[in-house]
C-alpha cells in the first residue's frame, strides 16, 4: 500500500528535528483556542489553529524547507476559511505572516494585497490537508457581530492576536526547548503584597494622610464588590492615586479571576517612577516595563528573571504591565504580528488609564471606541484614573450607549478642597528679564515654559549654582541624572531652580515651594500645580503657582486651543482649581475641537463605512493611526554609554535592541534644528534617518543639544578623547537599516 509521504511545517535549525504540518496545526489549534476562550470564541480559535498553515501540504512549500523559492502558504487557509463564511478567521490567516490587510473591494484583482484579491488567488494544491486534519462543527457567529463593522473588526483583531501568539509559541517550542513564560504570581498572591504594604497606614496620622486612607479603602471595597465595566478615579494630586487605583485593580482582579493589570501612561518620561513604585510593592519580578525606552533582549543565557521579562515583553504574559499609550492603542490599531500579538492579552485584564485628560484629541473616538470594545466584549475592566477629570462620558454615550461611568473615589468635590495646597495667580504679561530676575531671587522655584529654547535663554541667565535645566535636548538617561540631582537638593533644603518644558508635569515627584507657569492648557496648569507644596507643609495661600505670558512671544500652535479653552473657563469661574472650572474646561475644549477633529484620520468611519473604497481597511487604518505625529528625527549623542553603542552601530551591527538601548542617549530634533546641525558640520547620518551628533562641543551639560551652531565650526572640534582625529570622521556608514519608528523618536518635543 502506498504511504502518504509526511508533510513538513518545520526543520530545526540543525537539521536533525522535524515538525509535521499536521503536528503544527494541532498544536497552534490548542493554543489558539485557550487564548480565544478568554472572550467566548474557542471554537473560532480553534478554527484559526487548523487552518492558518494548510498551505504547507503543497508540494513546492515543501521544497521551500530545503532551500527553494519562497512560496504563500497563507492564502490557502484564508480562502478556506471564507467558503465556509468565517470571514474574520479568513483575515485573521491570511495576515498571520504580512498582517492584516486590508478588506479592498470587489473589483480587486488576484494581483492585490487586500482581502478580496486574495480570494480570487490561485494557490499551489494542498489536498493531503483534508486527510490529517478534521475540522469541527462550524463555529457560530457571536452575538456582537450584530452590532456594527468597527465591532468586528475589533474582533478580527483580537482573533488575530490568539492566531499569531499560538503559531510564534507553537513553532518556538519546536525550534527549541519551551521558555519558562507565565512565571508571574497570581492575583491573589500580588494583593497580600499591597496589603502587607499598606498595613503601615493602617493608623493614619494627621488629615491628609487619613483622607489618603479612607480613598484607598473605598477603592479595595468597590474592587472587592466589582465587576469588569468602566470605571473612573478622581483624585487630586497628592491623594495616592498611584497605589489606590492599584488596590482596585488588584481586589477586582482577584474577585472576578481576572488575569493581569495593564497601567497606561501618557509619557515615557514618567513610566519609570511608577514601574519602580509597583516593583517595590510587588517585586520586580512581577512587574514588566514595556515601552520603546526599555531594552528587553532575550538571550537563554541571560538570568531567567530578565530572560522571562524578554519573553513577556512579546506578548505581555506577566501579571502586571506598565506601558505608554503609544504602545497600548497603536497596538489596538496596528496590523502587524509583532504589534497585536499581545491582544488577547488585554482580555480578563483590569486597565489602568493615568491621566486620562491626556489622551490624544484627535484620536479621542477611536481610543473611546476601543475601551468601550474591550469593557463590553472582552472582561476588561476600565479605569480612566486622573486629578483632572476628562468629561468622557458623552463621548462613550455616543460610541457605547448604555455604558456608564462608576466613580471610585467618595466626594471627589470635597477631596479638591481638602487637597488644594496651591493659590494660583494669573500675572499676565512678563518681560522675559523681569521673568529671569524673580527666578533668580528665590532659593527654590520651579519655572515651566512652552519652549524649549526660551527654557535655554531663561537658564543662562540664572545663577549656576543649583541651577537646572530640563527639556528633550537633554538625552533621557541625562535628564534621570538631573532629576536624581534635583530630588536630593529640595530634599537638603539647599538652592534648586529649575526652568523646564512640561516634561516634568506629569508624573514627576518634585515639591516646590512656588511654581510659575506659562499660560497653557488648564490640564497643564494644574499638573504644574501639582510640583508645588506638593507634601502640604506651606499654606496654600503662600505657595503661589504664577501663570504668566512672555512678551513679544506667541501660543504656540499646538497649544492654542487649550489656551483659548482656558481664557474661556477664566471668564466664567474666579477659581481655575475648582472641579467644576475643570470639567467645564474639557467640555468646552472638546467642543472647540469639533467632532470631526476628535478623529483626524476618520478611523472609525473607515471601519463603519469605507475607507478609500476599501471595506475592513486594516493596513491603511494602521498607518495613520500614529498617535504622536512629528517631522521630528532622533540624534544620538556619543556621551557615556552611548559611545559605546553608537561605536557598534557603527561597526555594522543593527538591532531592535541597540537601538533600544540608544534611545537613552537621543535627542529629537525638528527639520529646521537638523538643517543648522547639517550645515555647521556638527551631524553624521550613519544610515538613513539615523543621525549622530559629531561636534561634542554643541551638547551642553546643562542645557543639552544646542537650538543654533555656527556653520562650520564642527570640522575643527576635538575629539573628547583628546588628541584624535575630529569626530566627524569617525562617523562611518551602516549599511543595513532597521526601523526605528516608535523605538527612538517618538517623545514629547516640548
Amino acid at each position: 500500500m502506498h504511504q502518504e509521504k509526511k508533510m513538513l511545517a518545520h526543520i530545526s535549525e540543525d537539521g536533525t528535528r522535524v515538525q509535521t504540518v499536521a503536528d503544527h496545526l494541532q498544536g497552534t489549534a490548542v493554543l489558539c483556542g485557550q487564548f480565544a476562550a478568554a472572550f467566548d470564541a474557542q471554537q473560532q480559535g480553534t478554527w484559526l489553529g487548523l487552518l492558518h498553515d494548510i498551505g504547507k501540504y503543497s508540494t513546492k512549500f515543501q521544497k521551500r524547507l530545503q532551500g527553494g523559492e519562497k512560496v504563500d502558504h497563507s492564502t490557502a487557509g484564508a480562502q478556506v476559511a471564507a467558503r465556509y463564511g468565517q470571514i474574520p478567521l479568513a483575515f485573521a490567516i491570511a495576515g498571520h505572516h504580512s498582517g492584516l490587510p486590508d478588506g479592498g473591494g470587489r473589483s480587486d484583482t488576484a494581483q492585490d494585497a487586500t482581502m478580496f484579491g486574495r480570494l480570487k488567488k490561485s494557490v499551489e494544491p494542498y489536498t493531503q490537508w483534508t486527510k490529517e486534519i478534521k475540522l469541527p462543527s462550524i463555529p457560530p457567529q457571536p452575538e456582537m457581530m450584530k452590532e456594527n463593522r468597527f465591532t468586528q473588526a475589533f474582533y478580527t483583531r483580537m482573533l488575530y492576536s490568539c492566531l499569531v501568539d499560538a503559531d510564534y509559541l507553537d513553532t518556538e517550542n519546536f525550534m527549541s526547548s519551551p521558555k519558562p513564560r507565565g512565571q508571574g504570581q497570581t492575583m491573589d498572591e500580588l494583593l497580600k503584597r499591597l496589603n502587607q504594604y499598606t498595613a503601615k497606614w493602617s493608623h493614619p496620622q494627621g488629615t491628609l494622610n487619613q483622607r489618603r486612607s479612607s480613598i484607598l479603602s473605598a477603592c479595595t471595597t468597590a474592587g472587592q464588590k466589582g465587576r469588569p465595566g468602566l470605571y473612573s478615579l478622581t483624585v487630586p494630586t497628592g491623594g495616592g492615586k498611584t497605589v489606590a487605583s492599584l488596590a482596585f485593580a488588584l481586589s477586582l482582579a482577584v474577585k472576578n479571576h481576572m488575569d493581569r493589570v495593564i497601567y497606561v501612561i501618557p509619557y515615557t518620561s514618567i513610566i519609570d517612577q511608577t514601574a519602580d513604585v509597583f516593583s517595590e510593592i510587588l517585586g520586580a519580578e512581577n512587574v514588566l516595563e514595556h515601552h520603546s525606552g526599555v531594552d528587553y533582549s532575550a538571550k537563554e543565557d541571560d538570568e531567567p528573571a530578565a530572560y522571562r521579562k524578554a519573553l513577556a515583553a512579546e506578548n505581555w504574559d506577566a501579571p502586571v504591565v506598565v506601558t505608554t499609550s503609544v504602545q497600548f492603542f497603536e497596538s489596538l490599531y496596528g496590523n502587524h504580528a509583532s504589534q497585536c500579538r499581545k491582544l488577547h492579552n488585554i482580555a480578563n485584564s483590569v486597565v489602568i488609564f493615568d491621566e486620562a485628560q491626556n489622551l490624544p484629541v484627535p484620536y479621542l473616538r477611536p481610543c473611546v471606541a476601543a475601551i468601550a470594545q474591550l469593557v463590553q466584549h472582552y472582561r476588561a475592566a476600565a479605569v480612566l484614573c486622573t486629578a483632572t477629570q476628562p468629561a468622557l462620558q458623552p463621548l462613550f454615550d455616543e460610541l457605547a450607549p448604555g455604558l456608564q461611568m462608576t466613580e471610585l473615589c467618595p466626594h471627589p468635590k470635597e477631596q479638591y478642597q481638602a487637597f488644594r495646597r496651591t493659590t494660583l495667580k494669573m500675572r499676565g504679561e512678563l518681560e522675559q528679564s523681569q521673568l529671569g530676575a524673580e527666578l533668580a531671587a528665590q532659593e527654590q522655584v520651579l519655572c515651566i515654559v512652552n519652549r524649549r529654547k526660551t527654557a535655554q535663554e531663561l537658564y543662562n541667565n540664572l545663577p549656576k549654582e543649583g541651577s537646572y535645566c530640563l527639556t528633550t535636548l537633554l538625552y533621557p538617561a541625562h535628564r534621570k541624572q538631573l532629576l536624581q540631582e534635583i530630588r536630593e537638593r529640595l530634599k537638603d533644603g539647599l538652592p534648586c531652580r529649575v526652568i523646564s518644558t512640561s516634561l516634568i508635569e506629569a508624573g514627576v515627584d518634585v515639591d516646590f515651594p512656588a511654581v510659575y507657569r506659562e499660560e497653557a492648557g488648564l490640564d497643564s496648569i494644574l499638573q504644574a500645580a501639582g510640583r508645588c507644596n506638593r507634601e502640604g507643609r506651606r499654606p496654600a495661600e503662600q505657595s503661589l503657582v504664577q501663570i504668566f505670558t512672555l512678551e513679544g512671544q506667541h501660543v504656540p500652535r499646538m497649544l492654542e486651543q487649550n489656551v483659548s479653552a482656558t481664557q474661556s473657563v477664566l471668564k466664567k469661574y474666579a477659581d481655575l482649581a475648582s472641579l467644576e472650572a475643570i470639567e467645564t474646561y474639557f467640555l468646552f475644549y472638546r467642543t472647540l475641537k469639533g467632532d470631526k477633529r476628535l478623529d483626524e484620520q476618520q478611523i472609525l468611519q473607515g471601519f463603519e463605512q469605507d475607507m478609500e473604497g476599501r471595506i475592513f481597511p486594516f493596513a491603511t487604518a494602521a498607518e495613520r493611526f500614529r498617535l504622536i505625529e512629528t517631522p521630528a528625527v532622533t540624534v544620538y549623542i556619543p556621551q557615556g554609554k552611548g559611545e559605546y553603542l553608537l561605536a557598534r552601530l557603527r561597526a555594522g551591527e543593527v538591532s531592535k535592541t541597540l537601538f533600544r538601548q540608544l534611545g537613552q542617549y537621543g535627542v529629537p530634533v525638528y527639520p529646521d534644528h537638523l538643517k543648522t546641525l547639517e550645515n555647521a558640520g556638527a551631524v553624521c547620518q550613519i544610515s538613513e534617518g539615523i543621525w549622530e551628533l559629531t561636534d561634542g562641543s554643541l551638547y551642553d551639560n546643562n542645557t543639552g543639544l544646542a537650538m543654533e551652531a555656527e556653520t562650520g565650526a564642527a570640522w575643527f572640534a576635538k575629539s573628547k578623547t583628546g588628541g584624535g582625529p575630529p569626530l566627524p570622521f569617525l562617523c562611518a556608514k551602516v549599511k543595513s537599516t532597521i526601523s526605528i519608528h516608535g523605538i527612538s523618536c517618538r517623545r514629547n518635543l516640548l
